[in-house]
Order: C-alpha cells, then structure tokens, then sequence
C-alpha cells in the first residue's frame, strides 16, 4: 500500500512539472483553493495509473511487432495516444487533464516519462 502511495504521488508530481513545462498541457481543477488542486493532481495520477496499467499493457502486447520494427520509438505514439485517452477520461469528470493536440499528447507523455523517471529514481528505497 505504501508503494502504491508514493507512486501515486511520484506521478502526481511528475504531472504538475509536465504541466509547467510542456505548454500544450494544462490541468483544470474542480475548485481554485490549492487543496482541490492537490486532490485533482492526484486523480489524474490514478487514471493515468489505471489507464497504463489496464489498457498501456494491452495495447504494448498488441504493439510488439511495431516496437521491434521500430527500434521502440512506437513507444512515443502509444504513451501520447495513452496521455489524450487520460485526458478525455478525466473530460467526463467535468476537470481534469487537458491536451492540445496529438503531437502535444505525444510530447507532454515524453517530458511525463523522463520526470516520473527521474523522480522515481530519487524517491526509490536503498537496497541493502
């Protein structure tokens, strides 16, 4: 349950960063006080988590013939098109994520990864 939590709150983090950077990606909150920004952030790193898990898998699995062909930069077509189906999910919501287009979709799920990457790596536990 713990890690469960911190990779939530990685990929929260991850989110809030890509969306101050990559200028097509923007997060509408339901409420304008900071608790309901925080609480936001942290819905949409859940879809984001569900979507990757569920669908992410099936779609790699699907995919894997495309990866090899080529050199896994399919990979960055499959995380963008996984970023604009979070955002469209979160639409239903009436806040959430918002993408400007595919190529924005594809460049905010690039910046995400290297963030929640890089993030993770500070926030992982020492092996002994």
């Amino acid at each position: 349950m713990a890690r469960f939590l911190i990779t939530l709150i990685v990929n929260a983090v991850a989110l809030w960063l890509t969306a101050l950077i990559v200028a097509g990606v923007d997060v509408v909150s339901y409420a304008s006080d900071t608790g309901a920004e925080v609480l936001t952030y942290l819905l949409i790193a859940l879809i984001f988590g569900f979507v990757n898990s569920f669908v992410g898998t099936f779609v790699r699995i699907v995919a894997f013939p495309l990866y090899v062909l080529t050199l896994g930069l399919f990979s960055l077509i499959v995380n963008g098109l996984l970023l604009l189906l979070v955002a469209w999910i979160s639409g239903f919501l009436g806040f959430g994520l918002v993408v400007d287009g595919f190529w924005t979709g594809v460049l905010g799920a690039l910046v995400l990864g290297i963030i929640g990457w890089l993030l993770g790596l500070i926030v992982r536990p020492a092996r002994a």
